[in-house]
């Protein structure tokens, strides 16, 4: 399997680590892109390191923040990126099946641990349909 790509800033940095081990167990190599240390962090730094190196490697990665805005918000200034703030397994789900997601942003003040590794689970497991959901897809790319 790929690699999953992980980062998150200071507010995110105990549910990363959760997430981090929840992945191992499940034989799923890890990449960390910081941050780890709960000193205050700008999030744009992580979210553009985890971007990069997504868009690099073709495989997907996972953003936390406080409420999972802030980073979605950074992650999809990437052309390659199509990032999904998800707080629900469906929404998990549909973002990887319609709408090919290759980044999934996560809130760790507003997603409980549970819940959250149900998310992570979801989004890995669903695979893009592509079909009529690739041809929206290619209509983001064009001029606005």
């Amino acid at each position: 399997m790929q690699s999953i790509h992980l980062a998150s800033d200071h507010a995110g940095i105990d549910l990363k680590t959760t997430l981090a081990e929840h992945l191992g167990k499940k034989g799923i190599n890890v990449v960390n892109h910081g941050t780890d240390s709960r000193e205050s962090c700008d999030y744009p730094v992580l979210a553009h390191k985890l971007c990069a190196a997504v868009e690099a490697s073709g495989e997907l990665g996972i953003l936390i923040c406080g409420t999972g805005i802030g980073v979605s918000i950074a992650a999809n200034r990437h052309s390659g990126i199509r990032a999904a703030l998800c707080t629900t397994e469906l929404h998990a789900r549909f973002s990887r099946l319609h709408n090919n997601a290759n980044v999934l942003c996560l809130g760790a003040r507003v997603t409980g641990v549970e819940l959250a590794q149900a998310i992570v689970d979801a989004f890995l497991e669903a695979p893009f349909e592509g079909g009529r959901h690739q041809r929206r897809l290619d209509m983001l790319n064009l001029p606005a």
